[in-house]
């Protein structure tokens, strides 16, 4: 709990997820007496019900389409179905020891954690418990919360959100995803691996539609192999009850029954009732509006993560919330490059990319100066190891740097580091080209596409 009632803390956080805990952590590490509050637990969203969770169950998702599939390397085995109590046990444990350090690296800071429902009282003050917490400046980082369309209600039962999909205590027979987006194609792909009948309903042209198309697309193509079913270019029109299940019906009249439908189409700020308003923080459609140093327009009140209409991603929140600890504590920290954050869905295959789209660098340099090259990971040996199937592309200013890397095929997270150096660098194909990357590997894969684009490729033909 806070000192006393005469303590004024130089940063009193609200909310310690993403954006509020990496704030508090590096505002501490400068040297700021640090307030952090949170009404559940320490982690927010990414810990307890996003990133994390949903990637565990992606990776057991992964263990059961290996176990069925083994005997193409060789190796025979027996699968004998999934256990979702095992599943939760095992994301659970994962969930809990990341908890466990966070909030050690939290008392290590001697950071003043107060855990309860906190509100905005002044644009220096929070109340919270019955108390209100001081400080000279006030961060807002409330997070988000899963969205639904009006009329369709999530009963947590047969219609449900992300939340309710991450602690179902049953594989679904068959599964509606309203929402082509992240959420929906990552829930989609475990769900099919762990034997469930899956159709994806995206309003949208494609599947992940803030990718570059020619991702989409791959991608598409992989879910159809896999037999995922989906629906694009069609709004939703209403959804109702069946004897055992849910019917969706479409805007051009077209149906679709599951036993389930998993409402995935994105997440809204958690703003209401909390003060924000009353003290005259500018807000829109929920999201409170801030400039390029994450400062709303009252001078003493910052705010992070998905609480702000910037990308919603945990690792935007930590780079947010570090910036704003930086600017409090007197440092001159640049602003985030939105452009140059790298993304990933977790889907089998995984999409990943940094930069711009083919079609957003012809807007912002002109169709005659963009020049975009494709290397199929059928060239790539680990690719074919694995057995995994995708694309590199590459997005260049003709005769300049790279500004788009877009990439899909199991694993392709993990290359987006590089990725992300060679946007945020501004390299040239040639420079790339001359780095040596280590064979086999799937990295490779990215040299093998600058030396291409380069004028001079190895592995793959003119």
């Amino acid at each position: 709990m806070a000192n006393d009632a005469s303590t004024v803390f130089d940063l009193v956080i609200l909310g310690g997820g993403s954006g509020g805990y990496a704030a508090a952590l590096r505002g501490a590490q400068l040297g700021l007496d640090v307030a952090l509050i949170e009404k559940n637990k320490l982690g927010g969203t990414c810990l307890h019900n996003g990133c994390i969770p949903t990637k565990a169950l992606l990776h057991a998702g992964e263990v059961a389409d290996q176990s069925r599939e083994s005997e193409q390397f060789g190796v025979k085995t027996s699968f004998e179905g999934v256990d979702m109590a095992g599943v939760h046990k095992y994301k659970d444990e994962v969930i809990a020891g990341l908890y466990k350090g966070l909030q050690g690296l939290v008392a290590s800071r001697k950071i003043t954690y107060i855990e309860g429902g906190g509100r905005l009282s002044s644009p220096t003050s929070v109340d919270v418990n019955g108390q209100r917490v001081e400080g000279r400046h006030v961060l807002l980082a409330t997070g988000s919360v899963p969205k639904t369309l009006p009329g369709l209600e999530i009963d947590g039962n047969r219609i449900i959100s992300s939340d309710h999909a991450l602690t179902l205590d049953r594989v679904p027979k068959s599964a509606i995803v309203l929402g082509g987006g992240v959420i929906g194609v990552e829930f989609a792909s475990a769900w099919k691996s762990f034997g469930s009948e899956v159709t994806v309903i995206e309003g949208l042209k494609h599947l992940v539609p803030v990718e570059d198309e020619n991702s989409s697309k791959l991608l598409e193509r992989a879910f159809r192999k896999r037999g995922i079913k989906f629906n694009l270019g069609t709004f939703f029109q209403k959804a109702e009850y069946t004897q055992d299940g849910v019917k969706v019906t479409l805007a051009d009249g077209k149906e679709f029954e599951a036993e389930v439908l998993l409402v995935a189409i994105g997440r809204g700020p958690v703003s209401q009732g909390l003060g924000y308003e009353e003290n005259g923080v500018a807000t829109d459609r929920g999201f409170v509006l801030v400039d390029e140093y994450m400062r709303t327009n009252v001078p003493t009140v910052s705010a992070v993560g998905d609480l702000v209409p910037t990308l919603q991603l945990a690792h935007v929140g930590f780079a947010e919330g570090i910036l704003v600890a930086e600017r409090l504590a007197g440092l001159k920290p640049v602003p985030v490059d939105y452009d140059g954050v790298p993304r990933v869905t977790y889907c089998h295959p995984e999409v990943a990319s940094v930069g711009l789209t083919e079609a957003k660098a012809k807007e912002v340099y002109g169709a005659d100066k963009v020049v975009a090259l494709k290397y199929n990971l059928a060239g790539n040996g680990k690719s074919k190891i694995l057995k995994t199937a995708g694309e590199i592309k590459l997005v260049q200013v003709k005769d300049g740097a790279v500004v788009g890397v877009h990439m899909v095929g199991d694993r392709m997270g993990e290359q987006v580091g590089e990725a992300q150096l060679i946007y945020n660098w501004e390299a040239l194909p040639a420079e790339v080209a001359q780095l040596i990357h280590a064979h086999p590997t799937q990295n490779e894969a990215m040299g093998e596409a600058h030396l291409a684009l380069a004028g001079k490729p190895l592995h793959s033909h003119d």
